[in-house]
């Protein structure tokens, strides 16, 4: 040791090898592991980032514990994938960038965040059941708790509102979804809301810009054939895009994380909670909701159409 210091066999191996000269065993018992550069894991991580680490070992032929020290050697971890609302085909990433990119430049020129009505549905359920948590100790797992279910007791609510606040709101009774004709007269509903509590739309020379998502109803003939004779101009919506819908982003997530722990025993209390909810709310409330679409255009932009974290 003295001689050869850390390059010298330890005492355990001297001994292996002395037994085995010892019973003329002179075979070659295995190679030592294979050795490879953090370039060669690299380079298959960038071809599939998803691959176990068995999958890693099996394509660089080498033991799975010398790919799980080499990932935490070059500061690797593994998370699960983000759901995302819908697996986009080449032609709707392309159609999301070109509408964003669109919008954007739009609003750079002159700004028309001011003129948006935007709006959507949402179903309130009638038990909504806070997450729970509890003290474990290190190792152990967490309490169980049930899913809610989605079939269980909810009403639809449909929504409009602009960044001074709701124009327009209906609950549906339980029994009642959204078809073509439903839509259709809500939106008839809606335009005498906005006549209403928007006087100042009715004589300007600049028209209202209405923004909705491509729900079926949304996109039947006969709202398109309703909405062509309004004075309304409809803001582009590319396909599958909640993440640039101003109700889903904002209104709905707020909404919902003040749902949590509600139980409601009747149509008439979920109401209450709505009015009261809403009324909450002030103007900078909802005009923040509305100023962050230019945002969310630009990270759509910048993620080439895909969906941006």
């Amino acid at each position: 040791m003295d001689i050869y210091g850390e390059h010298a066999s330890s005492n355990t191996t001297c001994k292996e090898w002395f037994r085995r000269f010892k019973n003329d065993d002179f075979e070659e018992h295995g190679k030592p592991p294979k050795k490879f550069e953090d370039a060669e894991l690299e380079e298959s991580l960038a071809e599939d980032c998803c691959q176990t680490q068995s999958e890693l070992a099996a394509t660089l032929n080498v033991d799975r514990s010398t790919v799980a020290k080499r990932l935490r050697a070059i500061g690797m971890v593994q998370k699960a994938s983000n759901w995302v609302p819908h697996e986009l085909k080449d032609r709707d990433i392309e159609r999301r960038k070109t509408i964003c990119e669109m919008l954007l430049q739009r609003q750079e020129r002159k700004g028309f965040l001011h003129r948006i009505i935007t709006g959507d549905e949402k179903w309130i359920y009638y038990e909504n059941p806070k997450r729970k948590k509890a003290w474990v100790k290190s190792g152990e797992a967490g309490p169980l708790q049930p899913k809610k279910n989605i079939h269980c007791t909810k009403v639809m609510l449909c929504i409009w509102w602009d960044q001074k606040g709701v124009v327009h709101y209906e609950l549906l009774k339980p029994s009642d979804t959204i078809t073509d004709d439903v839509y259709r007269r809500q939106l008839m509903r809606l335009k005498v809301a906005i006549e209403e509590k928007r006087s100042e739309w009715v004589n300007r020379h600049s028209k209202l810009i209405f923004q909705h998502d491509n729900a079926r109803p949304h996109t039947a003939k006969v709202v398109k054939t309703y909405l062509n004779g309004q004075d309304w101009e409809v803001l582009p919506h590319p396909l599958y895009s909640p993440d640039i819908a101003p109700s889903d982003y904002y209104l709905f997530r707020t909404m919902q994380s003040d749902l949590t722990g509600e139980r409601f025993i009747s149509y008439e209390s979920i109401k209450i909670w709505l009015d009261n909810w809403i009324a909450s709310k002030d103007q900078d409330f909802f005009m923040q909701g509305i100023r962050k679409l230019p945002e969310r255009w630009a990270k759509v932009v910048a993620a080439d159409g895909a969906y941006f974290e």
